[in-house]
């Protein structure tokens, strides 16, 4: 049976990557582990900006990185997830992971991560986006259908 030299650091954008973290972690059961919290923060005319918060991570220094988000819909929290690993160190490659992607999504990741040694990951891609960045079909807000609803902090 073939085996990994080593085993990656399995990062996730919290929270609704922990569904997709949990069954990456019964593949890759010896690997290490990066949580990224990152949210949506809504302004006027229900635009939002994609706000950074805490990152826990062991060093990721020539490592392989599987960062997984089960909805890539805009891109940007993948963005931003993303350059937040390099805050622990340089990974020798990282694998970006996703179940479902939007077309935009796909086209924003593809433009703005543009270090080397990358890949993409997807399970599907749709063709569109609500107003508000939700994929349609797509499967709605994945952490709220995980984990529950969002308490609203307003």
């Amino acid at each position: 049976m073939p085996q990994l030299k080593s085993q990656p650091v399995l990062a996730t954008i919290l929270r609704a990557g922990l569904s997709i973290h949990n069954g990456l972690l019964r593949i890759f059961d010896r690997g290490e582990n990066c949580f990224i919290s990152a949210y949506r923060k809504y302004l006027e005319g229900g635009k939002f900006d994609i706000e950074f918060e805490y990152m826990a991570s062991p060093s990721l220094d020539n490592k392989i990185v599987i960062l997984s988000d089960p909805m890539l819909a805009s891109g940007k929290s993948m963005e931003i997830g993303y350059h937040a690993l390099f805050s622990k160190g340089t990974p020798k490659h990282v694998h970006l992971v996703s179940v479902i992607a939007s077309k935009q999504g796909v086209e924003y990741v593809t433009e703005n991560i543009t270090r080397h040694n990358v890949t993409l990951w997807l399970g599907a891609v749709d063709n569109d986006m609500t107003p508000h960045s939700y994929i349609v079909p797509g499967l709605g807000d994945a952490g709220d259908l995980a984990y529950g609803e969002k308490i609203d902090s307003k």
